[in-house]
């Protein structure tokens, strides 16, 4: 239940495809607030690996940190040892050297907003997640706290002077658009500033209201004088699939402090304010992500960015120009075709929940970490249904076969962000995948599935291009990773760690390989999208 990711720029550019290298050697022409308990909400919703040592060492010793790495992490972090009360600097290196790099590197070593994360721990140390420094091989899957619904508060903490709670309802228009006046002008931003995410109201409407959804979980704060609402953090129910075992779980988002009060410490009260909430409901377990390292990822996934409008997107900072290339050949780079290609490919309709909610459920056991999807939930976040003055969030196609039967679905959602002191632009529309699946993960090998999934994906950038997005983002979770590449992502400087809260579970893998680049070979073992 932490701040969620910050915003994701480009920052590498996809590897040229094999007929591109064909082609040029032919013309020979150059071409998130961050401090999750410390501060509030600013942040959400990037090499070669090094070679084994012939020598025997321990598990320990081979994944530990070296000491260059250790010395590093603390001098970008000068609030590390003052916070961490009692632990002196002798134990923090060993914590840190005892981190994998997986755990530690993907999340600390593409930006500064992980540099401040560690003045957190103080209060990540007192809430039933999992330690950095417990040896996950010895500790079986299961709850990190014991649930007692007999220790639950039943009222709310006090808030400091000047402040109280109030539980928003967002069935009422006013209070929805007073949430997102908040977001809108305090929520997510990347590093430099440059892009805030722009979520709409009906983007929230489809977000927050999920099938279950409960007022009581959708939290506020306001002024006691003015009832201006200054901080907001919402839940709502979702049952996960963690390996062998079922959650009832909260899914939490959106958490945000209006920037003014991002020194009073409100965060592990809002964090505190919707666990006792969830509690009341009998529900003990969460899920969260953030753009920042804190105790302890379950799994780390990296952003990629598909160019649809390259050109916009570099004149707004978002895309660089690389080294020895031109704009006329990054346009034409990113060029696609104005006609899809899949055979029997349509728009999902309401007479194929079933089919997608069996092909969709078939897929997802798939993986490590997955939502259990029931069939209101399919219908709810998959079927666009029109409605007056409702703009559209959700994209959702289906390939039939000449049976009738549904063998293939993908999906795309909405989101834009505002570029922030851009002349020429206000904003970028992004398309964000979704889920998909297909039945060639059930009947063909990997090398057929990669096939497949590059050609529904290259649909979906069509699409997406058709209806007007600028660009096309993922992440290294599903089975991107075998389609990332030949479909011109390119690498983000934003990464998604994923949070369980009151769960142990060994890490799951994020698509990513130790030196944080796609990890085609071991793929992700995650099968969650957040929004």
């Amino acid at each position: 239940m932490a701040p969620p990711q910050e915003e994701s720029k480009l920052v590498e550019q996809p590897a040229a495809t094999p007929d591109e290298v064909d082609a040029e050697s032919d013309n020979e022409a150059p071409e998130t607030e961050a401090a999750a308990a410390g501060e509030g909400s600013t942040t959400t919703k990037k090499k070669k690996k090094s070679k084994k040592s012939k020598g025997k060492k321990s598990a320990a010793t081979a994944d530990a940190l070296p000491t260059s790495v250790v010395e590093e992490v603390v001098r970008n972090n000068p609030a590390l040892a003052n916070e961490m009360q009692g632990m002196e600097r002798a134990k923090v290196e060993e914590m840190l050297r005892s981190m994998k790099l997986q755990e530690l590197i993907t999340g600390m070593a593409t930006g500064a907003g992980a540099k401040k994360d560690m003045a957190s721990y103080k209060f990540w140390a007192t809430q039933p997640v999992p330690r950095f420094d417990e040896p996950e091989q010895e500790i079986p899957d299961g709850p990190v706290r014991p649930n007692n619904p007999d220790v639950v508060p039943t009222e709310a903490d006090a808030l400091i002077d000047g402040f109280e709670w109030v539980t928003m309802d967002l069935t009422d228009d006013a209070q929805m658009t007073e949430v997102y006046d908040l977001l809108t002008g305090h929520y997510v931003e990347d590093q430099e500033a440059m892009f805030r995410f722009n979520y709409s109201a009906s983007f929230l409407n489809w977000a927050l209201k999920a099938p279950g959804w409960l007022k009581e979980w959708h939290v506020g704060v306001r002024v006691a004088s003015s009832k201006r609402l200054v901080a907001f953090i919402s839940g709502i129910p979702v049952k996960v699939r963690v390996r062998e075992n079922t959650l009832r779980c909260s899914e939490i988002n959106f958490l945000c402090i209006h920037k003014k009060l991002r020194s009073k410490r409100l965060t592990p009260v809002l964090i505190k304010e919707i666990t006792r909430r969830c509690n009341l409901e009998k529900v003990w377990s969460a899920i969260h992500t953030a753009g920042i390292v804190l105790p302890k990822p379950v799994s780390t996934c990296r952003y990629y960015h598909r160019s649809l409008d390259w050109l916009k997107l570099y004149e707004v900072g978002f895309s660089p120009l690389p080294p020895n290339s031109t704009k006329a050949r990054q346009i034409t780079r990113y060029h696609l075709p104005n006609q899809t290609k899949t055979k029997g490919l349509r728009e999902m309709e309401a007479k194929d929940i079933d089919a997608v909610h069996d092909l969709l459920t078939r897929y997802l056991a798939r993986f490590d970490m997955a939502p259990i999807f029931d069939k209101e939930e399919i219908e709810y976040w998959f079927l666009h249904q029109d409605a007056p003055g409702k703009e559209r969030v959700i994209w959702t196609y289906v390939v039939e076969d000449s049976t009738g039967k549904v063998t293939d679905m993908f999906s795309f959602y909405s989101l834009e962000s505002s570029v922030i002191g851009n002349k020429k632009h206000d904003t970028i529309r992004a398309a964000y995948l979704f889920y998909y699946a297909t039945e060639t993960a059930f009947s063909k090998t990997k090398k057929d599935l990669k096939v497949r999934l590059n050609e529904l994906i290259n649909d979906a950038l069509i699409l997406a291009k058709r209806f007007n997005f600028d660009v096309f983002n993922g992440l290294t979770l599903l089975d991107n990773t075998l389609f990332l590449q030949e479909q011109k992502f390119g690498a983000g400087d934003g990464q998604l760690h994923y949070y369980l809260f009151n769960w142990r579970t060994k890490h799951i893998r994020g698509g990513i390989d130790e030196n944080n680049q796609i990890d085609d070979k071991n793929g992700s073992g995650i099968g969650m999208v957040m929004l």
